[in-house]
This record gives structure tokens, C-alpha cells and sequence, in this order.
């Protein structure tokens, strides 16, 4: 299908309007990159940070855009509050919010999509009918972007860590490693306090939240159980593996009820006849 046009816009099917993206005001004769935009409308995604009437999602991101540059890039709509630049759509990557910023793996350099976010909601309106034809300038003089050896350079330069700030992290990680693994040491004493059996085979039952009293749950317990029933299960298939074995076993068993069956004949008779009747 054909791009329709709106007031010079370049809307596409799915309700994304096409942007042209000009590195610099020097490059006129380069060709033009596009991006395509849409207003972030995303009912299963629970994210206070992007909000549906001030979100601007934006496809086709080159590598050379990143956060300040799409901040830059974007300002001529509204002021911008923040943006997001994800490898892939969705919500952000959470799995490595809680690791040090010098631990983290360096993202790929490719093409990825962004969330800008407005102050206002006329400004994703206004990206969205902005024309074709006038493109966006990535770099000017106020805030230029660095490009082949000073961004190498920059790069290399941001790359290197100082050895105090990386003895610091260090030290803040294991600070709360031990923390963990205290507290995780005292979990488990308490669940193995609260399951301790006696000799007899009893456990202490501790009283439920609606005052009835319940034998304690844990992963501890329900593991024991499992030794236990696997153990008396290998006990019993090791014991009579065979029909035969069990056959054995079974007249062994009543064998061994007939004699203690006679010897208690035996000490009944002995005690009757050690009986001595005297009435005076």
C-alpha cells in the first residue's frame, strides 16, 4: 500500500508517520535517514515512566542517536522530559537495574527503537504531523555529534574505570552479598528450629493466623518428607525385588510368629505349674 499524506505528513500503514533524519546541515547532498513515529499507546505494559498521552515511539534509531542526541533532535517539538533507547520494543530490561554501571554489558551498535517522552501532549501531535520534506538535524554547532576518530577516542576515554571507584563497587557488592547470605543463614536456622523432630518422631506445631494450630510448611520439611518416603521406598523395593523373595520373606515372618507363639505356651505352662495354692 501507498503512503497517504496529511498536511505533507508521511503516514504509513499502522499508524506511523515517516520523519527524515539528516546527520548534519553540511551533508545536504548525503541522502536522508528515516525514522518512523507513533504515539506509544500500550495497554499491557505497566510503565509509570512512559505515559500514553506524552510518549512518542520512534522505530529505526541509528547507532550514531543516543539518548541526548534524540533529546536534542526531538526538542523542537516540546520540551522533552526524558528518553528511552531499547534494542527491542517492549518494557525496560529490569534484570540489570541492581547491577554496578562499570559490570554491565555494552549494548550492540545497531539500529534500535527509542521512547520519547514530553511534557506536554501537543508535542507528540506535532511530531506526528511534522512534514516529510523538512528534515531533522542530528548534529549542529550547539550540540554536536562526535564522529570517526574523536568518537573513538571518547569511547576509549569513557572505557577505562579508576581504581578507587572500581575497589568501591567492589566492596559495596560484597558488603551486600554477606548481608544476603546472613539473612539467608537465619531464615533457614528458623525453619530448622521450627522443624526439629524429637527421638520420638514429634514436631512443634505453631499456631496459624486464624488460631488453628497447622504443622509448619517449608521447603525444608517438604524436602525431609521426600528423603524419607524415597528411602523407605528403596528399602522396601531392595527387601523383596523378587516374587520369590518376597514369598521367603512372608514365611520367615510366620515362622517366626509360631515360635515365639510356642515359647510363650512354654512360660504359661512353667508359671501355672509354679503355682502354690495355700489359703492359710
Amino acid at each position: 500500500m501507498a503512503p497517504s499524506a496529511n498536511k505533507d505528513a508521511c503516514v504509513i500503514p499502522g499508524g506511523f508517520t515517516v520523519l527524515s533524519l539528516r546527520f548534519s546541515e553540511d551533508d545536504s547532498a548525503a541522502a536522508l535517514h528515516q525514522v518512523c513515529v507513533k504515539e506509544h499507546r500500550v495497554r499491557s505494559e505497566s510503565n509509570t515512566h512512559r505515559p500514553a498521552d506524552r510518549t512518542l515511539f520512534v522505530l529505526n534509531v541509528p547507532p550514531y542517536c543516543t539518548q541526548s542526541v534524540l533529546s536534542g533532535v526531538f526538542s523542537r517539538f516540546g520540551v522533552v522530559e526524558s528518553v528511552d533507547v531499547c534494542v527491542k520494543p517492549g518494557a525496560a530490561d529490569s534484570s540489570a537495574s541492581g547491577v554496578c554501571e562499570l559490570f554491565r554489558v555494552q549494548e550492540p551498535q545497531c539500529f534500535r527503537v527509542a521512547y520519547v517522552v514530553f511534557r506536554s501532549a501537543a508535542s507528540v501531535n506535532a511530531a506526528k504531523r511534522h512534514p516529510l520534506h523538512d528534515p531533522l538535524i542530528a548534529s549542529t554547532a550547539e550540540r554536536p555529534v562526535r564522529t570517526g576518530l574523536r568518537k573513538w577516542i571518547q569511547q576509549y576515554s569513557g572505557s577505562l574505570v579508576k581504581a578507587s571507584s572500581l575497589q568501591a563497587a567492589v566492596d559495596q557488592f560484597m558488603e551486600e552479598f554477606d548481608t544476603r547470605k546472613q539473612q539467608e543463614a537465619e531464615r533457614l536456622q528458623q525453619e530448622a528450629e521450627q522443624q526439629q523432630e524429637d527421638e520420638e518422631g514429634w514436631v512443634k506445631v505453631t499456631k496459624g493466623s486464624r488460631g488453628a494450630k497447622a504443622r509448619p510448611h517449608t521447603e525444608t520439611a517438604n524436602q525431609r518428607t521426600l528423603q524419607k518416603e524415597e528411602k523407605k521406598k528403596q528399602r522396601k523395593e531392595l527387601l523383596n525385588f523378587y516374587s520369590w523373595q518376597h514369598r521367603n520373606t512372608q514365611r520367615e515372618h510366620i515362622a517366626e510368629l509360631r515360635k515365639k507363639f510356642e515359647e510363650d505356651k512354654q512360660r504359661i505352662a512353667v508359671l501355672r505349674a509354679q503355682r502354690k495354692f495355700k489359703p492359710y
